[in-house]
């Protein structure tokens, strides 16, 4: 099975002015497509620099694909840069330029001379015509190895990577499996309360699993390589039974269920009606509920931290006045370097409050006690 590498091509990537969805796009679409991901690079708008970065991926890998920096100007250094890691020079292709007149003639107006860049790609690189796009792509092997450049316009690359360069890969690595994975997600537990019930789960090879820890929530992915998806599933199923299991009631779903979904599913379980006050998680607790159909009637966001008597008491308020069967108040206290987080729950059985100490850093304070608070919700 090949291996793979990605670079993400741009200095407004490298400096965190935009953020790369191309990297998780083309992730998920080579491991769906069975090619092992060794490593995702980004490096900015620098020839130099870019190539040897690709001669670096090309001693670990047989794919190396690129994404970014084929526009006309200056900065976009890509085609150089490919041709520099694998010591050939750019040439021009009248054909491309062809295509990228034509290109501009359907979109009503005339390319700019420094357009003609675009029609230079190295030598003994095959093109591929972008059809959604003003900017031709290519690929240049070099024996079982190639480097593929793709543009960085999400639409443009995502079209090309399946309808182009997928179909390629496929073909010319013989590609017949696949790669299925399965996402845990639990809540109401740290990573080393469920690395001590699963760790030799995560020594497996095939499936493998893994544990990614967030803030108040910890994902399980197990993930399946095999000639089918229903071969794949196969391989799953006894070991996420396995890990159900032994953690129970920490899971609250799978895949793209979220804790919100579930949280609100619990409420109309019971045929009771929600309603929410905070403080110190931005109004974020009330907008996620909100997003969802369901028994939700709506939230208040504090502006005066209440003790927690004050708590209790405007939460049953806020409730009653909404007519709502089960109320919920969470108010964040910086405490030194520390956040005491309070709760208060009135359901049609019972009035609780309660204290949960954060320890972390304190700016994921918020997204910690909103997770806790949806995890107590989605277990009434």
């Amino acid at each position: 099975m090949p291996s793979a590498e990605i670079i993400t091509i741009g200095t407004e990537i490298l400096l965190g002015e935009i953020v790369d969805t191309n990297a998780r796009y083309l992730a998920r679409t080579l491991r769906d497509a069975g090619i092992d991901l060794y490593r995702k690079t980004t490096v900015g708008d620098n020839a130099k620099r870019i190539a040897q970065a690709i001669q670096q991926s090309l001693e670990r890998c047989e794919i190396v694909i690129t994404t970014g920096g084929l526009g006309p100007t200056v900065d976009d250094p890509t085609r150089e840069a490919v041709a520099m890691a694998m010591h050939v020079q750019t040439e021009y292709r009248p054909e491309l330029w062809d295509q990228i007149q034509s290109r501009f003639h359907r979109f009503g107006r005339p390319p700019t001379e420094n357009n003609r860049r675009q029609a230079y790609i190295p030598q003994g690189a095959v093109a591929i015509e972008n059809p959604v796009g003003t900017a031709p792509i290519f690929f240049i092997e070099s024996g079982k190895r190639v480097v593929i450049s793709l543009p960085g316009v999400p639409r443009e690359m995502e079209y090309l990577m399946q309808n182009a360069i997928l179909p390629y890969l496929k073909e010319h690595y013989q590609i017949h499996g696949i790669i299925i994975a399965r996402v845990l997600h639990t809540s109401g537990t740290g990573e080393s309360q469920i690395d001590e019930r699963i760790g030799e789960l995560e020594e497996l090879n095939n499936p493998t699993v893994g544990l990614a820890a967030h803030s108040g929530q910890v994902d399980i992915r197990i993930t399946a390589k095999a000639d089918s998806p229903e071969a794949a599933e196969e391989l799953i199923k006894p070991v996420e039974r396995t890990i159900r299991d032994r953690l129970g009631n920490w899971i609250y779903g799978a895949d793209l269920e979220t804790l919100e979904e579930i949280a609100l599913k619990a409420i109309e379980r019971n045929g009771w009606i929600l309603t929410v006050i905070e403080l110190g998680l931005g109004g974020e607790l009330i907008r996620r509920l909100a997003s969802l159909p369901g028994p939700f009637l709506g939230g208040q966001v504090l502006t005066i931290l209440p003790t927690p008597a004050e708590l209790l008491t405007l939460t049953d308020e806020y409730r009653q006045s909404q007519s709502g069967d089960v109320g919920l108040g969470v108010a964040l206290q910086p405490v030194g370097d520390k956040v005491d987080v309070y709760f208060a729950l009135i359901t049609p059985d019972s009035t609780q409050q309660f204290m949960r100490p954060y320890g972390g850093p304190p700016e994921y304070a918020p997204i910690w006690a909103l997770n806790h608070a949806l995890d107590v919700i989605r277990k009434l």
